[in-house]
């Protein structure tokens, strides 16, 4: 309410002035004049506003908002193991462009190793200049070339892609294959990083959820847990892989029925995943529901299979991965119904009729 009080005793109104036969001026505060240094002649921008209203700027604060700020590193500072990666990530996803990793001496190549690492998992993310202790990266990305929604579904693809290498290397009993999931899941983390910043950009800049296609402010807290609860299931799924590898290195041979009734459930976890994410884009509420409904009937079926395998640890261990995947994978599909509710989509509309009464106001 002070809030409010302030604002309204901060305004002023102006009368608009015809100038010539087509023009029409009207005066700027005087005390905003001198507040911003504006003499006569200098120039300002006018910004459309989306409700209607206009934003004028002065053209020296808009060239102070274009400025690049460097975001210093000091390396010496980074005495734990991938605290430094962490931090350069960390500037990566709030919108930095220009990163600078410094030393007092010479930079640890434990430190260059982590660098190296993770600027090959940061779209756009580059080493500009680089000497004995100074290091600085560039990120080049414009990020109005993507759009939310495409960077969604090419994340639950390489996602699906990492779990289903993963199953069938347990399947045919491939290491190889298995290698092959645990190295795709490096393109996951890009377009993971990618769109967390996408994601982050957009939360303070309304134009650019418009181009990237967030526009509406409310589904920005659900886009983030859709985000990640695709890495996570990128993660387990590469841990998955992981496992196979143990388990050849063991010497572990199973039951052919015991590994394609495993591979099964594998399979319904996918379908679980992908079609939760396919509701977000569609709406349709019945599909999602059915979704959640086969995550409860797999329940059992999971807890069932899990006591009756032989007691390998590792085994074990590969069906609660699986089973944590048909959960967080669901969540989406109760996101997707939530969305659907909220934007009244056509399987929505046809299930709820909304109904509005005229509140009256009692005297």
């Amino acid at each position: 309410m002070v809030n409010i009080i302030k604002a309204c005793e901060s305004m002023e109104s102006r009368k608009l002035q015809r100038v010539g036969r087509s023009t029409i001026t009207v005066s700027l505060p005087n005390r905003w004049i001198k507040e911003n240094g504006i003499k006569p002649g200098d120039i300002v921008l006018i910004v459309p506003e989306k409700d209607g209203t206009l934003k004028i700027i002065p053209r020296e604060r808009f060239r102070q908002e274009d400025v690049e700020e460097e975001y210093v590193i000091n390396a010496d500072l980074c005495t734990e193991p991938g605290l430094l990666e962490k931090i350069i990530v960390g500037a990566y996803l709030h919108g930095k462009n220009l990163i600078r990793i410094i030393s007092a001496n010479r930079i640890d190549k434990r430190h260059m190793d982590e660098i190296r690492r993770i600027v090959r998992k940061l779209v756009g993310l580059g080493i500009l200049e680089e000497t004995e202790n100074n290091v600085l990266l560039h990120c080049s990305l414009d990020l109005t070339k993507f759009k939310f929604d495409m960077l969604i579904r090419r994340l639950t693809l390489l996602v699906l892609t990492v779990f289903s290498e993963a199953m069938q290397a347990f399947l045919k009993n491939d290491d190889k294959l298995a290698q092959e999931a645990i190295e795709r899941e490096n393109e996951v983390d890009m377009i993971y990083y990618l769109a967390i910043r996408l994601l982050l950009f957009a939360q303070e800049r309304e134009e650019i959820r418009e181009q990237v296609g967030l526009t509406d402010i409310v589904f920005l807290p659900a886009a983030r847990s859709i985000l990640q609860s695709l890495k996570l299931i990128g993660d387990i799924s590469e841990d998955i892989a992981k496992k196979i590898i143990a388990l050849k290195d063991l010497g572990g041979k199973f039951d052919k029925e015991e590994v394609e009734r495993i591979y099964k459930i594998g399979e319904k976890a996918q379908e679980i995943v992908k079609t939760s994410v396919e509701c977000i884009f569609t709406g349709d509420i019945r599909l999602a529901n059915s979704i959640l409904e086969m995550r409860r009937s797999l329940k059992n079926e999971i807890e069932k299979i899990f006591y009756e395998l032989p007691g390998v640890p590792y085994l074990r261990t590969l069906i609660s991965c699986i089973s944590n995947i048909i959960h967080i994978g669901s969540m989406n599909a109760e996101i997707a119904i939530n969305k659907a509710l909220r934007e009244q989509s056509s399987s929505v509309m046809e299930i709820v009729e909304v109904v509005r009464h005229t509140r009256v106001k009692r005297l």
